[in-house]
C-alpha cells in the first residue's frame, strides 16, 4: 500500500453523495482526501473492519467477498464505482485488489458533517430567498453563509445566528473595537466598509493592514481563543453592523439538541406509526434504502415540509446521522416531530438489514 497524489475536483464531482456538493465545500472536501494505492492480491479492508472510512475506486478493479460464496467484481469507472465500497460498518465483505488499484479514502463522519453542512446552507438560502422579510439583506446573509467561521457551527443552528444578530449603526470614522480590549462579541457587515489595523509593539501608529466589506466577519478570533483583540476595526464610511455577543455565539458553538433513537427503539416506533424520514440525496437513496423510507434531502426539506403529517412521528436516517441531526432540528422548530436514528444506517447495516432494500 501506498499513498501518493491528491485528485482533482471534475474527479470528486462523479463520486455519490459528493456530486451534490457546492463549489465551496467541494474545495473542502478536496483538503480531507486521501489517495492510496495497492498492488494485485493486497487487501484493501477485511469483513467485520469498522475504520470509518468512505472508499472510493479511482483505478482498477476489485473483489468484494461476503466470504458466503457471493463474490462482486467493481471496475474503475462502471456505475459501481460512482458508490463507496461496501458503504457500511462493520464491512460486509473482504476487498482485494485483483489488479494494482488506485482508491480515494475519506473520514465517514468528516464527509457526512460537511454535506450536512452543504445542505443546511441551501435549506437557509432558500428561507432567505422567500421570505419577504430579508429583501433588503439577502446579500451579505448568502455572502456570510460562506464564511469559514461558519464551518465552526453546527449546520442546524445556522438560522438560529441570523436570529440572534442585534443591529447597530456606525459613523465614518467610528472605533468598533481596539486592540487589545477584552473580548464580549463579534460583527457582520451589513453595510459600509471597516478598515483593519494592527499597532506592532513599540510602534507610536496603528498599521491599516486589510478592508472588510459587506457580508464579512471580524471580532470572533478573540472570542474562539480567549486572548485579546489582535487588532482595531475604524468604520470608514457610515454603516450598519450586525452584533453576535459572546454568550449567544457559545451557544451556537453547541450542538442543538435533538432526540436520538437506537434500531431496537425505532421498530418500536415504526410498530405505532412511526415513518422512516432518509434525508440523503436521491442517489443516495437509490442506492440502499429502508423499506417504505420517504426520500426528503436535508437541502429541500424547507420546500417539502408541508407533504409531512404534522401527527405522526418521523425517524430521520442518513449514513451517520449529522445531516438526520440537522433535519431534526430544521423540522422540529417546524412543528414536526422527528428523532435520529443514533449511529446512522452505517452503523445499524447490521441490525436493520432486514428492512434494507438495494437499489
Amino acid at each position: 500500500m501506498a499513498r501518493s497524489e491528491s485528485i482533482d475536483k471534475s474527479l470528486l464531482q462523479t463520486f455519490v453523495p459528493v456530486n451534490a456538493l457546492s463549489g465551496d465545500h467541494l474545495d473542502r472536501l478536496l483538503d480531507q482526501q486521501e489517495v492510496v494505492h495497492f498492488p494485485a492480491g493486497e487487501i484493501i479492508f477485511r469483513k467485520g473492519d469498522e475504520d470509518n472510512n468512505t472508499i472510493y475506486l479511482l483505478k482498477g478493479e476489485v473483489d468484494l467477498d461476503s466470504g458466503d460464496g457471493n463474490c462482486q467484481r467493481i471496475g474503475a469507472g462502471g456505475v459501481e464505482s460512482w458508490h463507496p465500497l461496501d458503504h457500511v460498518q462493520p464491512r460486509r465483505s473482504t476487498a482485494t485488489a485483483v489488479t494494482d488499484v488506485s482508491v480515494v479514502r475519506f473520514d465517514s463522519s468528516g464527509l457526512d458533517a460537511i454535506l450536512a453542512w452543504d445542505q443546511s446552507a441551501g435549506y437557509v438560502i432558500l428561507d432567505i430567498n422567500s421570505n419577504a422579510a430579508y429583501q433588503d439583506d439577502r446579500h451579505w446573509m448568502i455572502r456570510l453563509l460562506k464564511s469559514k467561521l461558519f464551518y465552526k457551527i453546527p449546520p442546524g443552528n445556522i438560522l438560529e445566528i441570523f436570529r440572534r444578530l442585534k443591529p447597530l449603526k456606525f459613523k465614518a470614522g467610528q472605533a468598533v473595537i481596539t486592540q487589545g480590549d477584552d473580548a464580549d462579541c463579534c460583527y457582520i457587515i451589513k453595510q459600509g466598509l471597516c478598515e483593519v489595523l494592527i499597532k506592532a509593539e513599540g510602534a507610536s501608529d496603528a498599521t491599516p493592514v486589510a478592508l472588510l466589506e459587506q457580508g464579512q466577519w471580524f471580532g470572533e478570533d478573540a472570542l474562539l481563543s480567549g486572548k485579546p483583540r489582535n487588532a482595531s476595526i475604524i468604520m470608514t464610511t457610515d454603516g450598519e453592523l450586525m452584533r453576535l455577543n459572546r454568550k449567544d455565539f457559545d451557544e451556537l458553538l453547541r450542538e442543538p439538541v435533538v432526540q436520538t433513537l437506537s434500531a431496537a427503539d425505532a421498530r418500536e416506533l415504526l410498530k405505532k406509526g412511526a415513518r422512516w424520514l432518509d434525508v440523503r440525496t436521491p442517489d443516495e437513496f437509490e442506492q440502499s434504502r429502508l423499506a417504505s423510507a420517504l426520500n426528503m434531502p436535508l437541502n429541500v426539506l424547507r420546500l417539502k415540509a408541508r407533504l409531512l403529517d404534522a401527527s405522526k412521528i418521523y425517524i430521520a436516517c442518513c449514513d451517520t446521522g449529522r445531516r438526520s441531526a440537522s433535519a431534526a432540528f430544521l423540522l422540529n422548530s417546524a412543528g414536526i416531530d422527528v428523532r435520529v436514528l443514533d449511529g446512522g444506517l452505517l452503523a445499524n447495516a447490521v441490525t436493520l438489514s432486514d428492512l434494507l432494500d438495494q437499489g
